[in-house]
């Protein structure tokens, strides 16, 4: 069965990995990994790969930034001369961003079979362009690999075949167990100059509902400006920087921790240290939803600067609050949960480390679905190849 992994966002680059090395693990498996470029900066792509020990990707598209609607298209148009030379028999598609969308469609509109990871999940919010490539994303697919029992439910509510979902648990928990033994020895704190046992919260921030409007921008950095008595850490994403310039913070980066408290901007970390970071924090604000399951899995307080989520599992069953962006509530919440951090709770269901194994396993079942007669030919012709080998070498 020959497998074409396509990903372009550092996400999705998380995901990949326990995918990938669970199918180098496995016999008759042809797995092929595309890198869309998407996502094409260095601190923040090669060095996913190098952390995560991800092999290097078959194809790299270099598709670059742009608007949703370019982003997509040329997802399609550089995708497509690489699927017809492959010819896979499934098409695997991570997450929720532009990539993922011009991926399915592209393998969609060749006839070929699409599988989903994070198949099902809504935050019933079409303003998000991530809620529309969810719900495109699904509907072409012939494959559902949910995380969480909401998106099953919301995939039949939708009318999904209830044949196509399969709920396997979540592959960033994989990511994060096959790491931790690397992400415990990380010397940010000694880079950062910073005693691992101060209190501190961590800050990320990358959507456009709240990096690109300045007014929601200013009002969550001066809430938390209040709330910084302490110390907030906040790595910043390249697509925030020019937000916050024009806000009148992060002219630069801060190299070491000073001894007073403050919002201290760092440069963009590397998976190992951010989860290094998250792990000791007493608290994470974020607009993430990777960083959401993240948090749930680690038992870290983490406060949701949205409106919603469509990762309502990290709110049932992890640490996770939704509180949106209004300064007041996001002071009010934060020196709430500075003083009394919530108990961690027990993971949901299948969130143990081993959604990649269940993943391979129903590929594997619906193989013979999938596998195209010319395949089936040359796994034949192989297969006789070999036993003939094998009689010559014992006569």
């Amino acid at each position: 069965m020959r497998i074409a992994c396509v990903a372009g966002a550092r996400p999705n680059f998380v995901k990949v990995a326990p995918l990938r090395r669970e199918m180098l693990r496995r016999a008759g498996l042809d797995h092929y990994l595309v890198h869309t470029g998407q996502h094409y900066d260095a601190a923040l792509s090669e060095q996913f790969f190098e952390e995560l020990k991800i092999t290097a990707p078959d194809a790299h598209l270099g598709v670059g930034s742009g608007t949703q609607t370019w982003q997509v298209a040329e997802v399609m148009r550089r995708l497509e001369p690489v699927l017809e030379e492959l010819r896979p028999d499934l098409v695997v598609v991570v997450g929720d961003v532009n990539s993922t969308l011009g991926a399915a469609l592209t393998a969609a509109k060749m006839g070929l079979p699409v599988a989903h990871m994070e198949a099902g999940l809504r935050s019933f919010d079409r303003t998000m362009p991530e809620e529309i490539n969810r719900m495109l994303i699904d509907r072409v697919s012939d494959l559902l690999f949910v995380t969480e029992e909401s998106g099953r439910r919301n995939l039949l509510r939708e009318g999904a075949d209830p044949a196509k979902i399969h709920f396997v648990g979540n592959v960033m928990i994989d990511a994060l167990e096959a790491t931790k033994p690397r992400w415990l020895r990380s010397n940010i704190f000694e880079r950062l100059g910073l005693d691992p046992d101060r209190p501190y919260a961590l800050l990320t921030l990358h959507r456009p509902s709240n990096v690109d409007d300045d007014g929601t921008l200013a009002a969550i950095l001066g809430a938390l400006g209040r709330v910084a008595r302490e110390l907030v850490l906040f790595p910043v994403h390249p697509r925030t920087r020019p937000g916050l310039e024009r806000c009148g913070g992060g002219a630069g980066s801060a190299r070491k921790v000073p001894e007073s408290g403050g919002i201290v901007c760092l440069e963009p970390l590397g998976y190992l240290d951010c989860i290094a970071l998250m792990s000791r924090a007493r608290l994470v604000l974020t607009d993430s939803g990777g960083i959401q399951e993240e948090t749930t899995a680690l038992g870290v307080a983490c406060l949701t600067l949205r409106n919603n989520t469509e990762r309502p599992v990290t709110v049932t069953h992890g640490t996770n609050r939704v509180i949106g962006t209004d300064r007041d509530t996001i002071v009010r919440e934060s020196l709430a949960t500075l003083a009394a951090p919530p108990r961690p709770r027990q993971r949901p269901p299948l969130w143990d480390g081993r959604a990649a194994r269940r993943i391979v396993n129903v590929m594997l079942r619906h193989a013979p679905r999938f596998t195209t007669p010319a395949r089936r030919l040359e796994a034949e012709e192989a297969s006789l190849a070999a036993s003939a080998a094998s009689g010559a070498v014992r006569g």
